[in-house]
C-alpha cells in the first residue's frame, strides 16, 4: 500500500510565477550623464522597527526560490534567488560588508534562461557545477559549466535531458526536481516530484556521443511515496530538498507543497545503499513547524558556519491565503546546538516590501524641503479590507537622504491606491492626488498637520478602472495638469482650466488616441531628450515601460511612440516615477512592479 500523508483536495494549480518583462539595463557607471545604473541602497534606508535594511531598492519577492552553492569556488556559499520566469539574482557572499555578507551582482545571472525554475548540480561529476532549469513547456533545459569552479562559464548543452531510449524527460513546471546520489553508488539520480503526489527517479548511466548525461527510469513510485491531504486525493505543486538532517549518514528528503502549510521531513530510515522511507512524513522542524500559506520550497546550508545545516524557505504561496505571504516570504531558521531550529526573520532579503503591485511616488510630505517617498500597495497582505499607502520619510538631508519608514496615510477603506503629488492650491505645500481600483481620484490637501480630504471623487475615468495619477503642467500655463493611466491600456488627460491656486481639471476627449498599452498603464512625465517639454513613460502589466517623445511642443503635447532613449530592467506591473531624490540636478527613475517593492536606478 501506498504511504499517503493526508491533505487537502484541490484541482491544480496556478502558476508558480507570472512571466517576467525585461528590458537590458545599463549598469555601467562610466557611462554619459545620459545613462542610468541599477542600484540596491544608494543611501541608507530604515523599517519600522529602525533596522537599515540591507537591499532596500531590490524589488521585493512574491515567491522567492533560493539556493546557495559556492558558484566561485571561493570555499563559503553565495546564494540564488529566482522570483520571476528567466530571472535568477545572483548574490556573492563578501563577508561583513555593511553589515550583510551577501552583495547584490545581478538580476539576470550571466543573462541565462531558466524558464520557470533551476538548479545548480555538478551532473557530469567534473567537480564544477552544472546548471539544470526548466525548458519550456515541462521538460529540464541543460547547462554545462565550461569553465572552471573558480570562474563558472555555462553554455547550453541540451534543450531537454533525455532518458535511454532517446526520449525527453518530462517534469512538470510548477514542480521543482532535484539531483543527488540517493544509493551511494556514484551515479546521480534525478527526482521530480509529480502533481499526484508520488516521486519518480531516474539514474545516471553515462553519457551519449555528444558528453551529454542520459537517465534511465528507476520507478514512477519512489518508496510508494504519495503526499496527500486529509479528505480527498487531489494534489498540488511541490518542490523537495535533500539532506541528512539526522547525521546518520544517509539522505533525507524534505518536501514543500502547495496544499501543505508547513514543511514535511520524510526520514530515510534504511542505510546509505538502501534507502527505506516506511515512516510517515513529520512536520518540520519538529519544535517549531512551519506555518505559512503553503507551497515552501526548502534549502539547507551551513549559513551560521557552525557546523550544522540551517534551514531556508521560499514561501512560493499556496492553498492558504498566499495573500498573507506576498511581503515575508523568505523564512530563515538556524539550528541550535541541540537540534531544535529557531525562526531568525520571514524576509532574509530585506528590502522594502509592500506587498504585491506597488505603486511608488515622491514628494515633500512635511513642508520641510526634503523629498519623501510613498509607497502603495494592491491590496494589505495582513488585513485584505484595504490598500495602503506607506510613508517613507527623509530624515537626512536634501543632497545625502535617508529613508525612515513612518507609518502610513491614514486613508478610508478602498484597493489599488495609486498616489500622485503636486502643488495644486498655491501654497507652497505639496497636495495628493489618489487614484483608485474603481476609476476614481480623490483630492487632499496637504495642511501643516497632514492632509484633509478636499473631494474623495474629485474626478472619474471616463471609462475603465484603476486609476493612476500623473501630475504636470502639460500646456505650459503654470499649472498641474493631470494624465491618468487605467486597467485597459489607454491614458486619459484632463487639462487644468484653473490656475495655480485652484485646479479645475476637464477631460480632453481622446486626447492621445495612440498611447495605450495593452493592460494596466502608469504614466510617468519626463523631459527625457532635454528639449524642453515633458515625454511620457507609460508602465504596463507585460510589456515593461513604453515610451512616446513628445513631438509637440511645451504648450501642446503630442506623444509619439518611439524606442526608449534608456534601458530599465522590469517586471510586471511596472509603475514608473521620476525625480531628482537627492538633489543633485540629475533626475533618477524608481518603479514600482508585481512583486510589491521598487526598483532605482541612477543618472
Amino acid at each position: 500500500m501506498p504511504r499517503m500523508f493526508k491533505y487537502l483536495p484541490v484541482l491544480f494549480l496556478l502558476m508558480v510565477s507570472g512571466c517576467a518583462v525585461f528590458q537590458p539595463a545599463n549598469t555601467d557607471k562610466s557611462d554619459s550623464a545620459e545613462r542610468y545604473w541599477q542600484e540596491m541602497d544608494p543611501f541608507p534606508v530604515f523599517d519600522d522597527q529602525g533596522e537599515k535594511i540591507a537591499f532596500p531598492f531590490l524589488g521585493g519577492f512574491n515567491a522567492p526560490r533560493p539556493q546557495f552553492v559556492d558558484i566561485d569556488g571561493d570555499g563559503d556559499t553565495d546564494l540564488f534567488v529566482q522570483e520571476n520566469t528567466d530571472d535568477l539574482k545572483f548574490f556573492e557572499y563578501t563577508g561583513e560588508e555593511r553589515g550583510f555578507p551577501l552583495a547584490w551582482k545581478s538580476n539576470k545571472f550571466q543573462n541565462l534562461d531558466i524558464g520557470e525554475w533551476y538548479r545548480f548540480v555538478d551532473l557530469d561529476q567534473d567537480g564544477d557545477f552544472d546548471l539544470l532549469t526548466e525548458q519550456p513547456y515541462s521538460y529540464i533545459r541543460y547547462y554545462k559549466n565550461k569553465g572552471t569552479p573558480k570562474r563558472p562559464n555555462f553554455d547550453l548543452a541540451a534543450d531537454s535531458l533525455r532518458d535511454v531510449n532517446g526520449t525527453p524527460i518530462f517534469s512538470d513546471r510548477q514542480n521543482i526536481p532535484n539531483v543527488v546520489d540517493i544509493d551511494n553508488n556514484g551515479k546521480l539520480d534525478l527526482f521530480i516530484g509529480r502533481l499526484d503526489g508520488t516521486l519518480t527517479r531516474y539514474e545516471s548511466v553515462g553519457r551519449d556521443e555528444n558528453e551529454i548525461p542520459r537517465f534511465k527510469l528507476v520507478t514512477e513510485r519512489f518508496e510508494d511515496i504519495e503526499i496527500v491531504k486529509q479528505f480527498g486525493s487531489l494534489h498540488g505543486a511541490n518542490t523537495m530538498a535533500f539532506m541528512d538532517i539526522d547525521g546518520d549518514g544517509d539522505q533525507d528528503i524534505f518536501w514543500g507543497d502547495f496544499f501543505e502549510p508547513s514543511l514535511l521531513l520524510l526520514r530515510n530510515e534504511g542505510t546509505p545503499e538502501e534507502p527505506d522511507f516506511k515512516g510517515e512524513p513529520r512536520t518540520f522542524p519538529q519544535n517549531d513547524p512551519v506555518q505559512t500559506s503553503g507551497y515552501n520550497a526548502p534549502e539547507l546550508t551551513d549559513w551560521a558556519g557552525d557546523g550544522d545545516a540551517d534551514l531556508f524557505l521560499g514561501v512560493l504561496g499556496g492553498a492558504y491565503n498566499a495573500n498573507r505571504t506576498l511581503g515575508e516570504n523568505f523564512y530563515f531558521y538556524e539550528q541550535q546546538p541541540g537540534g531544535e531550529f529557531t525562526l531568525q526573520t520571514k524576509t532574509f532579503l530585506n528590502s522594502i516590501d509592500v506587498g504585491n503591485e506597488s505603486i511608488v511616488t515622491a514628494g515633500d510630505l512635511t513642508g520641510n524641503g526634503l523629498t519623501d517617498l510613498l509607497v502603495a500597495n494592491k491590496i494589505d497582505p495582513g488585513d485584505r479590507n484595504s490598500s495602503i499607502v506607506y510613508i517613507f520619510e527623509n530624515r537626512g538631508t536634501k543632497n545625502s537622504p535617508e529613508y525612515h519608514q513612518n507609518g502610513s496615510l491614514d486613508l478610508p477603506d478602498d484597493y489599488h491606491y495609486a498616489p500622485a503629488m503636486a502643488d495644486l492650491n498655491g501654497d507652497g505645500l505639496q497636495d495628493l492626488m489618489l487614484g483608485k481600483w474603481r476609476g476614481e481620484l480623490s483630492y487632499y490637501q496637504q495642511m501643516d498637520d497632514g492632509f484633509e480630504l478636499i473631494d474623495d471623487t474629485l474626478l472619474e475615468l471616463p471609462r475603465g478602472s484603476n486609476a493612476t495619477p500623473e501630475l504636470a503642467d502639460l500646456d505650459g500655463d503654470g499649472d498641474m495638469d493631470l494624465l491618468v493611466g487605467q486597467s485597459g491600456g489607454g491614458v486619459a488627460y484632463f487639462r487644468n482650466e484653473g490656475d495655480a491656486g485652484r485646479p479645475d481639471f476637464q477631460l480632453v476627449e481622446n486626447a492621445f488616441p495612440s498611447v495605450e498599452t495593452q493592460h494596466r498603464s502608469v504614466p510617468a512625465l519626463h523631459d527625457a531628450d532635454g528639449d524642453g517639454d515633458l515625454d511620457l513613460f507609460l508602465g504596463s502589466k507585460v510589456e515593461g515601460i513604453l515610451f512616446y517623445r513628445n513631438i509637440g511642443d511645451p504648450q501642446n503635447p503630442a506623444f509619439k511612440k518611439e524606442a526608449s532613449p534608456f534601458s530599465f530592467r522590469v517586471t510586471q506591473f511596472s509603475s514608473p516615477h521620476f525625480v531628482d531624490v537627492d538633489g543633485d540636478g540629475s533626475v533618477e527613475f524608481l518603479s514600482g512592479n508585481k512583486e510589491g517593492g521598487v526598483i532605482f536606478y541612477s543618472r
